[in-house]
């Protein structure tokens, strides 16, 4: 029972981490499509570092760099040019190798201020992976602490990589860019399967287009919204691909 209980929170850390990182570092962070509340955004950073090990401002930086050059050489993780099954099983390291080089940061996250927490702590991943194990097992036990933690890398790798190399290779391409839209991936990771309409319009909060469509994170900004601790700067996929479209026509 421990072992199912384990793996039930690894799940649960896989899908919270998932809305963090769809919400604060991809929507919020990386596009500005939106502004969360900064209680919200200090709490998903935070949550994040533990969870995953990742510097927010890195993360931002290589996704920025990632649409700069969707496909070209420069992309730091193409499945066009790796193959998807590498980026699949490679996606975090292909990240890490991007974020390590300090250019990456200087050209693509200038806006982003670093933080005294940033520079003290919130930069250092593996403490707060650490930390994070820890809590974990002191909570649930050696075992099924490592267990959860087991569960929550792989699932959140796994469905990292599968955003960055699935979706870019498999599924319906509705607007002319490379990336794809994966239905079953977008609920399994918080709308961001929705990747073909992301790379349409990536300044719009909402990455389904239709109410109907699974998109956890837009559910969430919205309730956020309604409850005063957002502010939804674009939202409209269709409206924002055409203009998007009409700028690269003239």
């Amino acid at each position: 029972m421990q072992i199912v209980i384990a793996i039930a929170v690894g799940l649960a850390l896989t899908q919270l981490a998932n809305l963090a990182t769809t919400v604060y570092l991809h929507r919020d962070l990386a596009h500005k499509a939106v502004q969360m509340h900064p209680a919200i955004r200090s709490f998903f950073k935070v949550f994040l570092w533990m969870a995953t090990g990742i510097a927010a401002r890195q993360w931002a930086a290589v996704h920025r760099k990632h649409h700069a050059y969707t496909d070209a050489p420069e992309d730091p993780h193409s499945p066009a040019r790796l193959g998807w099954l590498r980026v699949q099983l490679t996606n975090a390291a292909l990240y890490r190798r991007s974020a390590r080089d300090p250019r990456t940061t200087e050209r693509y996250a200038k806006d982003i201020p670093i933080t005294l927490p940033d520079r003290i702590l919130l930069s250092r991943g593996i403490i707060g992976l650490a930390l994070g194990v820890a809590i974990l097992v002191l909570w649930l036990g050696w075992v099924p602490g490592l267990v959860a933690s087991a569960v929550h890398t792989v699932g959140y790798i796994g469905l990292g990589g599968s955003v960055n190399g699935v979706a870019h290779t498999f599924g319906r391409r509705p607007f002319d860019n490379s990336a794809t839209n994966v239905t079953w991936l977008a609920w399994l990771t918080c709308g961001e399967g929705y990747h073909n309409n992301h790379h349409a319009a990536p300044t719009s909060a909402r990455f389904a287009r239709r109410w109907h469509h699974f998109d956890l994170g837009w559910w969430f900004i919205c309730v956020a919204s309604w409850l005063g601790l957002a502010q939804i700067r674009h939202a409209d996929v269709d409206a924002l691909a055409s203009r998007s479209t009409t700028s690269a026509q003239v």
